[in-house]
């Protein structure tokens, strides 16, 4: 079991919740799996796709972006594909638009 964390812009947040929601993967192949998907927005230094998204941070004194971080708990066989999908959907033409983490995790237990 991984979990999967996304850094993207808020502008690209959107597109890719789509794009999990409709890779193949997300469904299972009876559309029976289910996949936790978390959602924050924070604080981060990315280069801003707009003037108007790039705002002062009194609390950290800089400039600051509101972007989204994705939290995603996934089987090892799934991995790949949902990172190509964040990849593809985060996409926004400039050297660095976000980061994607991969962790593996010892144990993921459903609360029932």
């Amino acid at each position: 079991m991984n979990e999967i964390k996304a850094y993207v812009h808020r502008s690209r947040v959107a597109d890719v919740i789509a794009a999990l929601k409709n890779s193949p993967t997300w469904g299972g192949t009876r559309g029976d799996r289910r996949h936790n998907l978390a959602l924050y927005i924070v604080k981060g230094f990315l280069h801003a796709d707009e003037v108007a998204e790039q705002h002062f941070s009194m609390e950290l004194g800089d400039e600051v972006v509101n972007e989204y971080k994705l939290e995603l708990l996934c089987e090892d066989s799934e991995t790949d594909e949902f990172i190509l999908a964040i990849s593809t959907a985060a996409h926004t033409g400039q050297p660095v638009a976000g980061w994607i983490t991969v962790s593996v995790l010892a144990q993921a237990i459903p609360i029932r």
